[in-house]
């Protein structure tokens, strides 16, 4: 099930009081039953995957990707299930670390129907582990020879330096995912009980751990307290609401107009002239912010998000978009998880080239098992990679993004900013500290030194301008701070949502309630205009601009920067029209083509 802000969420029963010839709304993918029109909550973008633990989803999406990720999970052999779970029960450790506390296990130990290879007469063979056995203090196994088909064809007993290991028998991705799907709780990590008895693994907590301790007690449901608890129970049985003293803010669709009110501005129609469709934008958004916030992870230089854009339509090869997915490409490879796999198999070589970055991609799309996108592959094989739909580019851009995200070296600098935030957070703290304890004792020094009342005043004087220097020197340093801890954001979070649910990602970029459409102001004048149309009394709304307030300076600067580059970048293609019909300039002069001179100088040759 879904997780509803990354917490638990309980399907409502069907009321109780329904009239047989009653029409009423059903959900499609839960079969819930209201008697008014209740899918907005399942349409917003705030559902996460319980088992990936991907966000950003709508319900129906984060039912999807659960889907996907339980097929992946049973991708873990089956003689490996109940050695894996015995780990993972009950263990203390975070997702990561208990990753890789498996993965090293496995590659070090030797379970009985673990596939691996071996020496069998000086050459090197495929077998599995049928015993374990112990002649004098060696190890020994008896092994059965495997052909291709896994199909066992003799056994024989050897030693364990004739085992080779070349790597694990399952990536950390499948790790990750099959531990989230197994259990019913992280803290610690409980398996679900039947998995449990299928396999044998204690279910009752080891005797150094408390009792209860970090666990839920059986049996427990989730209860809907609360005001959004009671006002869906109001909605599906059709209650009245009570009348009560409006204490503001409310829901913004609640707020009633009224004569006291501040004039709110009417709010100014969103830009739309997007190359791409609109309800593409979002995966625009999400593959440029990925790549500029991962870009030395990925060896890949920062472009600009129109030349992204421009580059996802233009109808020839261009290199932009060929070493995007190269750089993914060397990522996945590089963390040695399925697509690794799945290269290994098909004995393709593990450097990506510019001249065969196309049979790589045809590799991964017949991995994803996703029709939509598999689709395309005898488009690709063929060459014709450029002629696919943008909206279809994107769609297998945002795929390969979101299977990069789950790399151990993306996780490893996630873990890495986290740690460098958090000093820099100690740093800000114990700096504003300081100067608070400075200010006190410098203040009280004054008022006992001095004997009289003018040397008291000169004192407090030469203080006041101490203070004030001391000031400038703090805000500066708390300034620097503030900056530094703003570029090891982990993520691009939205600003807020408007009274409609619409979501402003980025800067002013805007996604409508339903995740369809996209729109942007460019403008000061319309940011101003946007402020002004906020109206306080929502919660929504008010929050949203509070946020805004925040950032103001900073997002009126970068709009009049960018209103002065557009006005640059027109002139300048004025100024090449008119020395085309000249000269008959060549089409890359054109600002607009710039993305054809891209060239990744981050990349590792």
């Amino acid at each position: 099930m879904p997780l509803f802000k990354r917490k638990p969420f309980s399907l409502l029963e069907p009321p109780k009081d329904l009239d047989p010839k009653e029409k009423v709304f059903q959900i499609r993918f839960t079969r819930e039953i209201f008697k008014d029109y209740q899918l907005n909550l399942y349409r917003q973008r705030v559902w996460s995957c319980k088992i990936s633990g991907k966000s950003n989803l709508t319900f129906e999406e984060a039912l999807v990707s659960e889907h996907r990720a339980v097929a992946k999970a049973q991708k873990l052999p089956t003689k490996l299930m109940a050695p894996v779970l015995q780990m993972i029960q009950y263990s203390t450790v975070g997702l990561h670390e208990l990753v890789e506390k498996i993965y090293g296990r496995l590659h070090e130990e030797v379970f009985e129907g673990l596939e691996l290879h071996a020496k069998q007469d000086g050459l090197e063979a495929s077998c599995r582990i049928l015993k374990i056995l112990g002649s004098g203090g060696t190890e020994m196994y008896e092994v059965g020879w495997l052909l291709r088909d896994k199909t066992i064809i003799s056994t024989s007993v050897i030693k364990g330096e004739d085992l080779i290991r070349r790597r694990p028998p399952v990536s950390r991705n499948t790790l990750r995912i099959f531990i989230r799907d197994a259990t019913s709780q992280n803290t610690p990590w409980v398996i679900h009980e039947n998995l449990a008895k299928r396999y044998g693994i204690p279910i009752e907590p080891p005797s150094d751990m408390m009792f209860g301790e970090g666990l839920q007690k059986r049996g427990r449901k989730r209860h809907e307290d609360g005001p959004m608890g009671d006002a869906r129970k109001k909605m599906k049985n059709g209650e009245e609401r009570i009348n009560v003293p409006i204490k503001y803010p409310i829901d913004d669709l609640l707020v009633q107009p009224s004569t006291d009110d501040h004039a709110l501005s009417k709010r100014p129609p969103l830009a739309t002239d997007f190359r791409i469709p609109k309800y593409s934008v979002g995966d625009l958004l999400m593959v440029w912010d990925f790549c500029l916030s991962f870009g030395r992870v990925l060896n890949l230089s920062p472009f600009s998000l129109a030349d992204l854009e421009n580059a996802i339509c233009h109808k020839e090869s261009n290199a932009l978009l060929v070493e995007i997915h190269a750089a993914i490409f060397h990522l996945l490879i590089k963390d040695e998880g399925d697509y690794f796999s799945v290269l290994q198999h098909k004995k393709r070589k593990l450097k990506v080239t510019l001249v065969t970055w196309a049979e790589y991609l045809c590799d991964f799309l017949e991995m994803t098992k996703i029709e939509e996108l598999s689709s395309n592959i005898s488009t690709v094989r063929k060459g014709y990679y450029s002629l696919i739909d943008t909206d279809m580019k994107l769609k297998i851009l945002r795929e390969l993004v979101e299977e990069a995200i789950t790399t151990s070296p993306v996780r490893e600098k996630l873990s890495e900013w986290v740690d460098q935030r958090q000093a820099l957070a100690a740093t800000k703290r114990e700096t504003t500290r300081k100067a608070k304890d400075e200010q006190t004792s410098s203040i009280e020094g004054v008022q006992d030194g001095g004997e009289n009342v003018d040397d008291q005043g000169k004192g407090k004087e030469e203080n006041d301008k101490s203070n004030i220097s001391r000031s400038k020197t703090e805000g500066k340093r708390h300034g620097h701070l503030e900056t530094e801890i703003e570029k090891l954001s982990i993520r691009s979070c939205p600003l807020g949502k408007d009274r409609h649910h619409n979501r402003r990602e980025g800067r002013l970029f805007v996604e409508s309630a339903d995740s369809k459409e996209w729109g942007y102001y460019s403008t000061k004048e319309e940011f101003d205009a946007l402020m002004s149309s906020l109206n306080v009394k929502g919660i929504r709304e008010r929050a949203l601009k509070r946020q805004l307030e925040k950032l103001y300076s900073k997002i009126s600067n970068a709009l009049e920067k960018r209103s002065k580059e557009i006005t640059h970048k027109l002139l300048l293609e004025e100024a090449v029209l008119r020395r085309s019909t000249r000269v008959r300039a060549q089409p890359r002069d054109n600002p607009s083509m710039s993305f054809l001179k891209y060239v990744n100088k981050w990349k590792d040759n």
